[in-house]
């Protein structure tokens, strides 16, 4: 890190000596991981394209009450409650009658036999496995599986369990999830950092379950049925410092989640109140990261290609390949998602996801792209981009310099963009670390509280 990149982001070298002290380091054992879970650029198309803010929003009848509970990172291209009516439709099987006559009940023999084809548990309501766990509703669904909201009969409480796909490579990413978690509630016994808590795994007619602490909405659910309303800077302060401090402490013990994204980070509870007809607040904005599915350690075979395609740094994209930094990268997106209520770098092309990045935060070094495999993105040592097209005209109406984005002048806005500044940094080797982060001024109320509370 060159002195004077980022204003203040480290007090000093002994500072960040002294973290360590705050937070003791853990050395963790490795574990395998063969096969990524992580969305690719050749999925079909990106959840949130062609999103309707107003389309998912959740009616309630008094001024407080609990958003619907979503824990996965796919199918919210509809309203949550229509998904969570169809989920909870498709996963009553073949045992399903409704009132609606035949035609309903076949259309659920056919979601059933659907689901087995494609490696799915058919289960139904009230189906209880491990001789423990009662399926009481669908949570959601995604491309490794099924979560699903059950009550725990040995403790009485509710739980959420993942229902991985039996298909060989889901089944080899889960176990590789289960070794990260089990080192995660290992060194942090106390839980003093905010990583969903594995309570138990278990395998069901051939079905790998992961039961997790059930938790909220995501970010980005709370986003979409909040009218895509950004977060204001002391909210997003609280949940960074906490979202820091837990990546953090995977870094430390030379781990990478290489899919930091909202839907990863998890509101504790959504219990809210209504601030007028069209806004919620959360009571609480404590939150925690999820989905350990593509996380890896230092040593581990590093694939070529990580993370959800607008939160993917340089690095990964120019194939120079990556390290713990691409996240910090992911999360300074996030940050700004978070403070704009949408999506930074909205693309699905790779080259126009780097003009986009040139907009944004100047032009890509030339180091860099001298050293890329992806000599098709180069002339004459700069990005081969063609300004006179029309996605050059899209990139123009969306995308400006960073600072530009600040829409008010305070302290505490101009210490978050220079932290943003300092995320989102070309060169790895020039970005600020999370450890280094998290003594920059943007956080000093959250150490001083953290000080206060110890």
């Amino acid at each position: 890190m060159s002195p004077g990149l980022c204003f203040l982001h480290v007090q000093s070298s002994a500072d960040v000596r002294s973290l360590e002290t705050w937070e003791q380091r853990q050395v963790t054992q490795p574990s395998e991981e063969s096969c990524t879970m992580g969305i690719k650029d050749d999925d079909c198309g990106y959840k949130r394209d062609g999103d309707d803010p107003r389309a998912d929003l959740v009616q309630t009848d008094g001024k407080t009450g609990s958003f619907n509970t979503l824990h996965t990172t796919s199918e919210t291209e509809t309203s949550l409650e229509d998904a969570s009516l169809r989920l909870e439709s498709a996963s009553l099987g073949d045992s399903a009658v409704s009132a609606g006559g035949d035609g309903v009940e076949k259309s659920h023999k056919v979601q059933s036999r659907e689901d087995e084809e494609e490696g799915h548990l058919v289960y139904h309501v009230g189906l209880v496995m491990k001789a423990r766990y009662e399926v009481v509703s669908t949570l959601g669904a995604g491309a490794f599986g099924k979560v699903v909201e059950c009550i725990d009969r040995d403790k009485d409480e509710r739980v959420a369990v993942k229902i991985v796909r039996s298909i060989d490579c889901f089944r080899e990413v889960a176990r590789s999830e289960i070794s990260v978690l089990e080192e995660i509630n290992s060194l942090d016994d106390d839980n003093r950092f905010a990583c969903v808590r594995m309570l138990d795994w278990f395998e069901h007619e051939g079905h790998i379950c992961i039961v997790f602490e059930l938790l909220g909405l995501s970010t980005f659910e709370f986003l979409r049925q909040n009218h895509f309303l950004p977060f204001n800077v002391e909210q997003i302060r609280h949940m960074a410092f906490q979202i820091f401090r837990a990546v953090c402490f995977l870094h430390r013990n030379k781990l990478t989640h290489t899919d930091l994204k909202p839907e990863n980070i998890l509101f504790v509870s959504s219990d809210y109140e209504l601030k007028d007809e069209k806004e919620w607040k959360l009571r609480s904005l404590d939150v925690k990261v999820v989905d350990f599915g593509t996380a890896t350690f230092d040593h581990e075979h590093h694939e070529s290609l990580v993370s959800t395609r607008h939160y993917r740094a340089p690095e990964v994209i120019l194939d120079l390949g990556w390290n713990q930094a691409c996240d910090v990268w992911s999360l300074g997106c996030v940050l700004m998602e978070f403070y704009l209520g949408r999506t930074l770098f909205q693309t699905h092309d790779s080259k126009e996801h780097l003009a986009m990045m040139e907009k944004v935060l100047g032009p890509i070094p030339p180091e860099l792209l001298k050293q890329t495999k992806k000599q098709h993105y180069v002339r004459s040592e700069r990005l081969n981009w063609d300004e006179r097209s029309s996605s050059d005209d899209y990139i123009t109406k969306h995308c400006k310099p960073l600072k530009q984005y600040m829409q008010r002048r305070s302290e505490e806005e101009r210490q978050l963009f220079d932290l943003l500044s300092c995320m989102l940094e070309y060169d790895v080797y020039r970005r600020i670390t999370l450890e280094e982060a998290l003594w920059h001024p943007f956080f000093s109320p959250m150490r001083t509280q953290q000080h206060q509370r110890s």
